[in-house]
């Protein structure tokens, strides 16, 4: 009999570890300013192991590539190596322009803009500066599933993007004020027809769609936000909130 209890004990246990945790996030801050100016706060996911290694790998990767030099993205660089690296520039930069009151800069804000259990999205804001005639503000959105921690691409929350397309084009000619009347779609997207962007995010007012800084028209134009309430494209969403 003792030994029995003893088995279903152990097995109850291993159930229990075995079992789905609820992920949290805890924000992580990281500033130095010794050299070069870098600020960084971001979620980290807390939960089941693998699936909260994922959601952090993901997230770390934008960040640490939004402060790297270099001119393709790096795959295994982490945080702490990037902060480094970039600091190491500025130092660099500094010694070849010692006249140079030029100061470099990243700033990175990242929160989690929405929670559900079919979805989770990060929103994660960056700023660098590394000279010139301005910063480079940028904003990335990351859809992940909660149960796998992999990250969702547009093809697995739309069904029929040319479908949806349509649909997004009329919600940009509703929501985006031209500025003269002959102004057309081409006008903001170079000559091209109109363009989904690369980050849709959820949100609790709606699938937003945004256009970063030269993604659309001139730098001028600032960040292009569309806002496509739910209950008005459910049939065109895969992973429906």
């Amino acid at each position: 009999m003792k030994k029995l209890s003893l088995f279903l004990m152990i097995a109850l246990l291993i159930s229990a570890c075995n079992k789905d945790v609820k992920l949290t996030f805890k924000t992580q801050h990281i500033e130095k300013s010794t050299d070069a100016i870098i600020v960084i706060d971001y979620p980290k996911a807390i939960g089941t192991k693998d699936v909260s290694h994922k959601i952090n790998q993901q997230i770390e990767h934008v960040i640490a590539n939004e402060m790297n030099m270099a001119d393709t993205p790096e795959n295994d660089i982490s945080i702490s190596e990037a902060v480094s690296q970039f600091d190491k520039e500025y130092k660099s930069f500094k010694n070849d322009f010692q006249d140079s009151s030029q100061k470099w800069e990243v700033k990175v804000d990242g929160q989690v803009i929405y929670d559900a259990p079919e979805i989770i999205c990060v929103s994660l804001q960056t700023y660098t500066d590394t000279g010139g005639a301005h910063g480079n503000g940028r904003t990335t959105y990351l859809n992940f599933n909660p149960e796998t921690g992999a990250l969702f691409e547009q093809k697995d929350l739309i069904k029929n993007l040319d479908q949806f397309k349509k649909v997004a084009e009329k919600a940009f000619k509703d929501q985006t004020k031209p500025k003269d009347n002959d102004e057309t779609m081409e006008d903001f997207f170079f000559g091209e027809d109109f363009q989904l962007p690369s980050n849709i995010g959820y949100t609790n007012n709606g699938l937003v769609l945004l256009y970063n800084n030269y993604e659309i028209a001139s730098y001028a134009q600032g960040i292009t936000e569309i806002v496509l309430p739910y209950d008005q494209i459910k049939e065109h969403l895969k992973v429906n909130p």
